[in-house]
């Protein structure tokens, strides 16, 4: 059994030696990361620019590499070149903070666990809904059971899993639900600064905008319950499709003269 872990917190992230720890013993385990935090980059890969590799060495891998690129370079880097053989499932975490609602979108988690599956490989991502923590252990737990199930039980194709793991110590949480991605989405903020020489520049911040949802990853989890969330790759809307086909999109060309 051969693991690849990547994550976008970077390569000396807690959270991420924390999942390297949970899965020893569990197969040969490679590690390709960023060399930064790339949170929220979404699924941005490196294309005009090279990438760098840097050998690196954490404890209870069998192989790790960080690379000045983002989690979905991670991914691609080794599948093609670095690995040898290719791995049999793509964990990507822990991260820093819950990945639920429309964060699936822009994570950077997801998005290496999406790059694996986008190659045929099952593959999960795993968040801890803390972004003050830095125990990890109770998380990592969590991954090395939903590893194992993957395992064994295998996903459909196009299809990687989506968890999130509730702060709380292990003898508190409720158990684990499979539930929907809900639409929770953020209201950015702006702080407008001028530099010495005039320039304008701005700070992004923001805030979660919950919606009165129920059964969703984000209320399920704040109700302290593991969610889990198979998503896919495939973002047709296809209960939509029959009515778009009904729209008049002929097409009326005029001749040039």
């Amino acid at each position: 059994m051969r693991v690849l872990i990547s994550n976008d917190d970077g390569i000396q992230a807690p959270g991420l030696s924390a999942l390297i720890q949970a899965l020893r013993g569990f197969g040969e385990i490679w590690v390709v990361a960023p060399d930064r935090e790339q949170s929220a980059v979404g699924h941005a890969i490196t294309m005009h620019e090279p990438i760098r590799l840097f050998p690196w060495k954490l404890e209870g891998a069998d192989h790790t590499f960080a690379i000045s690129g983002t989690p979905g370079d991670c991914v691609k880097l080794a599948l093609t070149e670095l690995m040898p053989q290719r791995p049999d499932i793509v964990v990507s975490g822990i991260n820093r903070g819950e990945n639920t609602g429309i964060s699936v979108i822009y994570s950077g988690t997801v998005s290496a666990a999406t790059e694996g599956a986008i190659n045929g490989l099952p593959s999960l991502a795993v968040s801890l809904a803390s972004y003050t923590s830095t125990d990890y252990a109770d998380a990592a737990q969590v991954a090395r059971f939903m590893v194992e199930r993957v395992a064994e039980h295998r996903l459909p194709p196009d299809t990687l899993l989506n968890v999130n793991v509730p702060s709380l110590p292990m003898e508190h949480i409720r158990g684990i639900r499979v539930v929907r991605q809900g639409r929770a989405r953020f209201q950015e903020t702006f702080d407008k600064r001028t530099a010495p020489r005039g320039d304008v520049y701005y700070w992004m911040d923001g805030a979660c905008v919950p919606l009165e949802e129920t059964d969703t990853d984000a209320t399920t989890l704040h109700a302290g319950y593991v969610t889990v969330t198979p998503v896919q790759l495939d973002l047709t809307h296809h209960e939509f499709l029959s009515q778009l086909a009904k729209w008049p999109l002929e097409l009326r060309v005029k001749a040039t003269p």
